[in-house]
């Protein structure tokens, strides 16, 4: 690991952090599929770059964050984007409150002015599904000038130098629009793939320890089956998910194997020939 990934990682550890904030703080377990791709997304976060990270839904995007912040054991404060996601959403607002027998205007700050003045991470989730008039008011944020003036207030909030920014994007999915080239170019993007083979292997093995090694070996099968016809062209990707696979092999300790692959992968899917399809690989596979 990089010298100046390790020094962060030894002065950020030793903040003190408060209370309130400590439960923000996650654990890791992501598996990364490069031998490179976990560091090199270090390396940008440390240098105060915002990281992008895409890929298909369920490749372990929201964990890679996780992991991010667990190494540094920095809070995170999460947006999940929509069409209905506003400034307040991103900012805060203002509320009338009751102190000392007197009415007053509060501001409750939001998501982005807390991790900004606490050196926390800031996780933006599906990016590409807010409203492109939104997000410009991030641009600031973005950038090398790490700033802020908050509308709703005037104040003017220098990012703490641990601050950092992790988006998510689901590229192609319904309901998603083109990142516009302004926003886009203030990201480092890295593209986040399916992990297989000996990563997927580790990862099952790490999550479910006393599994049955004749189902660990039928399930990690079947899942490079689904990605193989994903990468076909069969299936879509949400089939290959790793997150909807880990649902599986849970639900399987208890009842069918393939009533499990049924409720956690095939019913996922929109089209009812690609539902068929995974009931059938599933079956070669389990009998």
């Amino acid at each position: 690991m990089h010298k100046i990934i390790e020094q962060q990682i030894e002065k950020r550890t030793n903040r003190d952090i408060k209370v309130a904030y400590k439960t923000l703080i996650p654990t890791g377990g992501y598996k990364s599929p490069d031998a490179h791709l976990f560091e090199d997304i270090l390396l940008s976060v440390v240098l105060q770059k915002a990281v992008l990270l895409k890929g298909p839904s369920g490749s372990g995007k929201t964990k890679l964050a996780e992991s991010i912040a667990s190494l540094f054991q920095q809070p995170v404060h999460s947006i999940n984007c929509s069409v209905d996601l506003d400034a307040e959403s991103l900012l805060g607002f203002k509320t009338v409150v009751q102190k000392e027998g007197q009415t007053l205007i509060d501001f409750v700050e939001g998501p982005v002015v807390k991790a900004m003045k606490e050196g926390h991470f800031l996780y933006i989730d599906e990016i590409n599904m807010a409203k492109a008039e939104t997000l410009p008011i991030l641009h600031s944020v973005l950038d090398y000038r790490r700033m802020l003036t908050n509308p709703f207030t005037g104040e003017v909030i220098q990012a703490h130098p641990n601050f950092g920014v992790i988006a998510a994007i689901n590229e192609g999915y319904i309901g998603t629009t083109p990142m516009n080239e302004a926003l886009k170019n203030r990201f480092i993007s890295f593209s986040i793939p399916y992990i297989t083979g000996e990563q997927l292997q580790e990862l099952v093995e790490e999550y479910f320890p006393q599994l049955d090694a004749k189902l660990q070996q039928q399930m990690l099968s079947l899942a490079e089956d689904l990605k193989q016809q994903a990468v076909n062209g069969l299936l879509s990707e949400e089939a290959a998910s790793i997150r909807s696979l880990l649902d599986a092999i849970e639900l399987a300790q208890y009842m069918s194997p393939l009533r499990a692959i049924q409720y956690a992968i095939a019913e996922k899917l929109e089209d009812q020939s690609e539902r068929e399809l995974v009931i059938e690989l599933a079956k070669t596979w389990m009998g």
